[in-house]
């Protein structure tokens, strides 16, 4: 059944490497997705354009356009989940991959099984946020903080903010609670799908994101627990 529902989710992986982006396709196309692939920067935003994707999986070290540029102008121009492939493991380059919109990230040498997983997880997140869109929520206000979770935009002090799909769905996991303090692993399950030790890297990073357009006050951090989303007085 799984793989009759991913055949018709097209996942475009853009990796310069050949035996990288050959093995990437394979092991997509055997788990069920429709695979499009491209080896350089333009010739992805040309297939993002013409295919629409379901995810991207992106390598950050790219020839013509590198996957930062990449996935801003993806970002920008249609949102699109986007799966971070980097073979430099300092914190700061991958916030900066963060920010510039990628949801999630794996580290090279990766395994195959480790990027399928992230795939269907960002797929997850994608179908629950439609799924509450539907729903029509209503707004969700905590302090000068609005979040409209059906429009899935925000306020802060009576100004718009841009976040990432993922910081969005993050800053609702903190909202539905506000003052609460919610569990590392709680909140990798709810906004991502699942929790591992990787996953407590990706989660301190889009809080760190998160923190640096909402204000650093506004989510605390509880040691060895959790983060809590204050209201700003």
């Amino acid at each position: 059944m799984r793989q009759t529902q991913d055949r018709s989710r097209t996942v475009l992986v853009v990796e310069d490497d050949p035996t990288i982006n050959q093995a990437l396709h394979d092991r997509l196309t055997a788990e069920g997705f429709t695979v499009a692939r491209a080896f350089d920067g333009p010739t992805a935003l040309q297939q993002a354009e013409h295919l629409v994707p379901d995810v991207v999986v992106l390598d950050l070290m790219l020839p013509g356009l590198d996957g930062l540029e990449v996935c801003r102008r993806l970002q920008a121009h249609s949102p699109v989940p986007i799966l971070m492939l980097t073979a430099r493991t300092d914190e700061t380059d991958i916030l900066v991959g963060l920010a510039a919109g990628a949801d999630d990230y794996v580290t090279k040498p990766f395994r195959m099984r480790e990027v399928v997983a992230r795939v269907r997880s960002l797929l997850r997140r994608v179908d629950r946020a439609a799924e509450m869109a539907d729903a029509r929520v209503p707004l969700m206000v905590v302090g000068d903080l609005e979040v409209d979770r059906a429009a899935r935009r925000i306020r802060v002090a009576d100004d718009d903010v841009h976040l990432t799909p993922l910081e969005f769905d993050l800053l609702v996991a903190l909202a539905e609670e506000p003052g609460t303090v919610r569990g590392r692993d709680a909140l990798m399950t709810q906004v991502w799908g699942w929790a591992d030790a990787h996953g407590t890297r990706t989660l301190d990073s889009h809080v760190r994101a998160l923190r640096a357009k909402i204000g650093a006050r506004r989510v605390r951090t509880v040691h060895g627990v959790g983060y809590a989303l204050e209201v700003a007085r």
